[in-house]
């Protein structure tokens, strides 16, 4: 007898039917709250899977191009109504080149249609294009669709629940093919891991187009039929106490952002703010989608321990879009476990026990790995074989959340989905993530990307080290990004380290008042540390680091706007070596 295997527009039709009237979402606005329940989002999703439905677009990619808002959570559910596949894209702002990345995304899924909000429907029917004219509707302009004419879509377990485009941190986006049974497999990883249930409330600031704010805290809280809180991305980083002010107010059990979010709170967030914070709810503050820093757990977990927050609510965990999302996660009621490490034989690859009479370099745990739901090994990306425990190499990953590849990307998909292990049997079906780490005692340990290693004078550098050493040094540097360039003369790698600084705002006589001591500081600080010359600073104005919509800093785009002056008119001082300079061109970059 073939057992019938559920998919997640079944499970999310069940949970709206059995949950009713109850609250599904809030959104937190600065002066309200807009509250969705079960059967409402239950009523909305149908009528707009029933115009989805009417236009044959059953089986078809509609792109998404929603606020972090409501209106996304329902549009969403009402492509997974329909049987459509959802393609969810941040908002363009009026700048071109957000256009032009926006067109390529559709062109690239071949949407049938574009969903957004009254208040970007003409700018979207003018600006975006598409290889052939295809229907945008404002899904907040009245009614949609006749619920009445919605018909339940025939899906299997293999079908595409959406495609999840990545940012593109070292590369161009593609768009990750998630099925249901990827999306059905990863969010009962999620439950095991968190041990979230029906009464667990989810909290996020994260923009929902993105996997973290999506899978994590929309389609989660459907999965299990709980309710979630949320608000604007820009509410939060205006003022990140409004994060925090909501978990208290609305209970929140569950809330997860990257690593410079809890930076943020605990360097922005007021004494008088901090007095009227209740955060004895939180018990699951998930950290994922950059580095994890030990500094940053312990000064977020003392700074808000008077507002009820628990060390062992702490969760650094790992995932990623190709893996649906989470991977692993710190076992709950335990704090994050830390290691020290010898750096000069992390750069070696090996978590050796540091030098007593030296600084170690301290890694968090992204936790562990449940068995049934992921393999997990440590590869060396040359040979293809497995390394030892403690030892250095490429994280592998296989299980039923792994997705099914790169849409419309045949070779992409084989390099990355389809990787063989030479040394074992079971070789087959391994994903090759990019991401360098270790396992010890059965935690991972998360220690850089392949692609953005800084190979400098024989030595094998973390760039998120650099940076975070270059930003000890004074209290105005914000978000780095540190890379390499192979220079103009003799072809030596050269370290280029940018810096967002505050502080400099008053014009280039202020600048050249205190950056040069800054900038020389910042030198000897790097050179200090990593015993190579730091020969290339740069201060820029805040805002200019680029990031991905997941917090990951871009360091392959910096660098390539760095060699074609991309952000020249953003410095606000720089020293750079001569043989570096002269490898600068003037030719745009457009992403």
């Amino acid at each position: 007898m073939k057992i019938h295997q559920e998919t997640f527009t079944e499970r999310v039709l069940t949970r709206a039917g059995d949950r009713g009237d109850a609250e599904a979402f809030a959104f937190v606005r600065p002066h309200g709250t807009d509250r969705l329940t079960y059967a409402e989002l239950d009523r909305r999703a149908m009528g707009i899977a029933s115009w989805l439905q009417d236009r044959g677009l059953a089986g078809r990619q509609v792109l998404l191009l929603h606020p972090s808002d409501l209106t996304f959570v329902t549009a969403f559910v009402g492509c997974l109504y329909a049987g459509a596949v959802a393609v969810p894209a941040p908002l363009p702002t009026d700048r071109e080149r957000h256009f032009e990345r926006l067109s390529r995304i559709a062109a690239d899924a071949r949407v049938g249609a574009v969903l957004t909000t009254a208040d970007h429907v003409d700018a979207l029917r003018d600006r975006l294009h598409t290889q052939d004219p295809v229907p945008c509707l404002a899904t907040d302009a009245g009614q949609v669709g006749d619920p009445a004419r919605w018909r339940a879509p025939a899906l299997r377990p293999d079908d595409l629940a959406f495609l999840q485009y990545t940012s593109g941190s070292t590369s161009a986006p593609k768009g990750v093919m998630v099925s249901h049974r990827n999306l059905m497999a990863n969010e009962a990883a999620i439950q095991r891991a968190l041990g979230s249930g029906s009464r667990s409330c989810f909290g996020s600031w994260l923009p929902l187009y993105h996997d973290m704010g999506l899978i994590g805290h929309v389609l989660q809280p459907l999965w299990l039929g709980a309710r979630a809180a949320l608000m604007d991305p820009a509410d939060f980083m205006r003022r990140p106490a409004v994060w925090l002010e909501m978990i208290g107010d609305h209970g929140v059990t569950i809330g997860a952002a990257p690593n410079f979010a809890y930076d943020m709170c605990v360097r922005r967030v007021k004494d008088a703010e901090l007095d009227r914070l209740d955060l004895s709810s939180w018990e699951s503050a998930c950290n994922g989608a950059e580095p994890v820093r030990a500094d940053t757990i312990e000064a977020f977990t003392r700074r808000f321990a008077t507002a009820g927050f628990r060390p062992e609510a702490f969760f650094p965990c790992y995932g990623m879009a190709e893996t649906t999302l989470l991977v692993s996660g710190t076992p709950r009621g335990t704090r994050p476990a830390t290691r020290s490490v010898d750096p000069a034989a992390l750069e070696t690859g090996v978590l050796a026990e540091p030098d007593p009479q030296r600084p170690g370099r301290t890694l968090v745990s992204s936790g562990v790995v449940h068995a049934e739901d992921f393999e997990v090994r440590i590869v060396d990306p040359d040979t293809a074989h497995g390394v030892p425990a403690g030892r250095v190499g490429e994280i592998w990953v296989r299980g039923a959340s792994v997705a099914e590849g790169y849409w419309a990307r045949p070779d992409a998909t084989a390099e990355t989905f389809g990787a063989r292990l030479t040394d074992q049997e079971e070789t087959d079906g391994w994903l090759r993530t990019g991401d360098l780490g270790a396992l010890v005692d059965g935690h991972l340990y998360v220690t850089g990307r392949l692609k953005e290693m800084i190979l400098v004078n024989g030595r094998n550098i973390y760039p998120h080290d650099v940076e975070s050493t270059a930003r000890s040094t004074d209290r105005a540097l914000g978000t780095g990004a540190a890379f390499a360039v192979r220079s103009a003369r003799g072809g030596r790698e050269r370290l280029v380290v940018v810096l967002e600084t505050t502080g400099l705002g008053g014009g280039p006589t202020g600048a050249q008042e205190w950056a040069p001591e800054l900038v020389e500081r910042v030198q000897a600080a790097v050179t200090a540390e990593f015993a190579v010359p730091a020969g290339n600073v740069l201060l820029v104005a805040p805002g200019t680091v680029r990031r991905t919509t997941s917090g990951k800093i871009q360091r392959t785009l910096m660098r390539r706007l760095f060699l074609t002056g991309g952000f020249e008119e953003r410095t606000l001082y720089a020293v750079v070596e001569p043989e570096v300079r002269e490898l600068i061109g003037p030719a745009p970059v457009t992403v």
